[in-house]
């Protein structure tokens, strides 16, 4: 797949096994252009999975909520207990799969959880639990002094159930990393019967971006990548499918890949390295928590497809995925890639920028902007931030980046100046215009070298744009898209959008707007 032919356009990904039909968008956006058939836009439906979402989740919930007592009587449990569900998942069979916390005359019971398993005529398949003790104590009333923060509990995560008292100590690790610990005490006599650090930090040699630390979640005897403190983003290996979630990535000592491409939890390593800096940034730069802003994490996908050169979000689903490239040893989990995804989520949670003519541009600009955002935030010394789109992937196999910021022409189809014919490329050139305005926004015209990468970045007209730091562009570039553009926006609304971001962050006489304008003159949208 090599991204020099102008006339294709990007299509949807192939559908993906449902779990439950979803009402939202069912595009796919891709990271580079895709063969169409012959220069038509066109997409395939995209079948979402996993847990439900929307209306039918909240649908689900009550159901399995209002029928809990029922559900508590049938698995025989005692009187003072109650289930309070938590989750729902239906299977593309129907199978559904409903998780419960557990109460004990009204104290949450640690290590209680449960799920059951219904097959889809309503008939009980089986139950998994937590712990197989009864759960009964002779007082809720603790013998021992308790702090004012304390929670009280029933204790059943090991030996026999017993009235306890959960304490949460927060701070931060030797490494700066955050620090969690929980104590859970024994209220009848101050044993404590558990400690445990809720930060789980793991280790991971990444293809890309070094060894990274990696956010993970202690389970059973091993560990699973899963970051709790991003929502609780999960990363799956499909195993070369096309469909479903595959396998939730696990490792026994939380010591992650080895950095190549031959082994397979090395693309974990990057993806989930990726998500949590995509969602770190989100956080430090915009205070938005999370990609739709509600706390919830997406989940990425590695080793979709075989060869497969590309990777994609899919609003249907809220997640990301990541082909494995050229003979399956190069995934496409560069930590721009992984921004430049998760932030089709964003775009779909604000502006829901139309995927085709000049708002699909825009759209596509939007992932480029704020994955290139991601990278220089990240600091990461191995993959230093650039204005340059997936230079870590080598996809065109001679070393050179897929997309230039400070020129995109030098890609061979993106175009550096708006022009009424823009609308008609490729999404993923037609964003040329908006990257060009950014990377002078943020670094101005001429030659320059940023961060050992040299650039020489011309305009329009010829004239001299003085920029005003990636910092300040990136915030005229949010505010624009979740406060101004529409799913409609062409480049003159995108300009109008952020003048108008401009002007509320930094003034109408501030030098941030002049700069705004000569940025849009630069790519001769006027």
């Amino acid at each position: 797949m090599t991204p020099h032919m102008n006339t294709r356009r990007a299509a949807a990904l192939a559908a993906v096994a449902a779990m439950v039909v979803v009402g939202l968008q069912t595009g796919a956006a891709t990271a580079v252009p895709t063969k169409g058939d012959g220069g038509s836009s066109s997409a395939r439906s995209v079948v979402p999975f996993g847990a439900n979402a929307g209306a039918k989740r909240t649908a689900a919930l009550m159901s399995a909520q209002s029928d809990a007592a029922s559900t508590a009587s049938s698995l025989g449990l005692g009187g003072k207990e109650k289930l309070i569900v938590r989750d729902v998942i239906k299977d593309a069979d129907g199978t559904v799969h409903t998780r419960y916390e557990r109460t004990y005359d009204g104290l949450p019971v640690l290590g209680g959880d449960l799920v059951t398993h219904t097959a889809p005529g309503g008939k009980l398949k089986g139950v998994t639990k937590a712990t197989k003790a009864r759960i009964s104590v002779a007082s809720t009333t603790p013998k021992i002094k308790t702090a004012a923060a304390a929670r009280k509990v029933i204790w059943a995560s090991s030996g026999k159930p017993v009235l306890a008292l959960e304490t949460v100590k927060t701070g931060v690790q030797k490494d700066g990393t955050p620090s969690r610990v929980h104590t859970i005490t024994d209220a009848t006599t101050g044993k404590v019967l558990r400690s445990y650090e809720a930060i789980e930090t793991g280790v991971g040699h990444s293809q890309y971006s070094g060894d990274v630390d990696l956010s993970t979640t202690e389970s059973g005897s091993g560990f699973e990548l899963t970051d709790n403190d991003r929502g609780g983003h999960k990363t799956y290996d499909l195993n070369q499918g096309e469909s479903g979630t595959g396998d939730l990535v696990t490792d026994d000592d939380d010591t992650w890949g080895d950095g190549t491409g031959d082994d397979r939890q090395t693309a974990a390593v990057d993806a989930a390295y990726g998500a949590a800096k995509t969602w770190d940034f989100y956080k430090s730069a915009f205070g938005r928590d999370g990609i739709a802003g509600d706390g919830k994490a997406a989940y990425s996908r590695v080793h979709y497809g075989d060869a497969y050169v590309n990777a994609f979000w899919d609003d249907s689903c809220f997640c990301m995925t990541y082909g494995d490239g050229t003979g399956n040893k190069s995934a496409l989990t560069a930590l721009d890639v992984a921004g430049h995804e998760m932030s089709h989520g964003l775009t779909s949670s604000t502006a829901n920028l139309d995927y085709y003519g000049e708002s699909g541009g825009l759209n596509e600009a939007t992932s480029d902007i704020l994955g290139t955002s991601v990278e220089f935030a990240s600091d990461n010394s191995t993959d230093v931030g650039d204005y340059l789109i997936g230079e870590k992937i080598d996809i065109n196999g001679d070393g050179t980046p897929l997309r230039y910021m400070d020129e995109p022409s030098k890609d061979g189809g993106s175009a550096d100046y708006w022009d009424s014919s823009v609308g008609d490329l490729d999404v993923h050139y037609s964003s040329g215009v908006a990257n060009h305005f950014f990377y002078l926004l943020s670094e101005g015209s001429g030659a320059k070298t940023v961060n050992g990468v040299d650039y020489d970045s011309p305009t329009a007209d010829g004239s001299s744009v003085t920029g005003i730091g990636r910092d300040k562009a990136v915030q005229i570039w949010y505010k624009a898209l979740s406060e101004y553009m529409t799913s409609s926006t062409d480049y003159a609304g995108a300009r109008e959008a952020t003048e108008k971001a401009a002007t509320d962050l930094y003034g109408a006489d501030s030098a941030e707007l002049t700069a705004v304008g000569a940025a849009w003159d630069g790519v001769n949208v006027k």
